[in-house]
């Protein structure tokens, strides 16, 4: 089976996480895109507490019937470094082919992150471009860390939504309308629970 892995903090999960799933699967023939919220990220601190993250995921993917939530990172209870997921996720399912969807930003920056050979060489990254304008640049990415390390790189064709979790949590600080970024499920959790309200965050 093709899968999807679609990792991240989802603090909160929003319409853009969905598109970019929706896009690779259909472009890829992706049977399933799992979720995996990360409970101990490397390079972030301060998110929101992961059981109210998970429940956002939950939240989100009711009505995908390709969409699952996974919580190998969540669960782990130690720092989540895409190299160990990837391979952790194919011993533990050696019939599955992964593949690991990022933003094209990511592209750039993949040789700092820890054993990225490993990485590149254990799944096939697809690459989500947002702007025509910059398909040429990262093309010429994939062909180098194609040519580097002999990687599995496609590049994912996705519509501009101008979107991120980080916005989405000073809107809701300002009293901002957040309707049209999250699914209806997710806006009532964050106002039932009262997250990202400075002074209540992570309870």
């Amino acid at each position: 089976m093709k899968i999807g892995i679609m990792g991240g903090t989802f603090d909160p999960i929003h319409n853009g996480h969905l598109m970019l799933g929706e896009y690779a699967a259909r472009q890829f023939r992706l049977q399933k895109v799992w979720f995996l919220p990360n409970g101990n990220p490397p390079h972030k601190s301060g998110e929101t507490e992961v059981r109210h993250r998970i429940e956002m995921v939950k939240l989100a993917l009711e009505g995908h019937d390709r969409f699952e939530l996974n919580l190998y990172e969540a669960e782990k209870g130690t720092v989540s470094y895409s190299y160990d997921t990837i391979r952790n996720l194919n011993e533990l399912y050696p019939e599955h082919e992964f593949y690991f969807i990022i933003g094209a930003d990511s592209l750039f920056s993949i040789e700092s992150w820890k054993c990225p050979q490993n990485l590149l060489s254990d799944c096939t990254i697809l690459a989500a471009c947002r702007d025509e304008k910059d398909q040429p640049q990262v093309q010429e990415q994939i062909d180098y860390l194609k040519k580097k390390y002999q990687a599995g790189i496609e590049l994912l064709l996705t519509p501009m939504m101008d979107v991120s979790s980080s916005d989405i949590r000073q809107m809701v600080q300002y009293g901002m309308d957040i309707s049209s970024l999250v699914p209806p499920g997710v806006k009532e959790y964050i106002h039932e629970h009262r997250l990202y309200l400075t002074e209540e965050k992570g309870k």
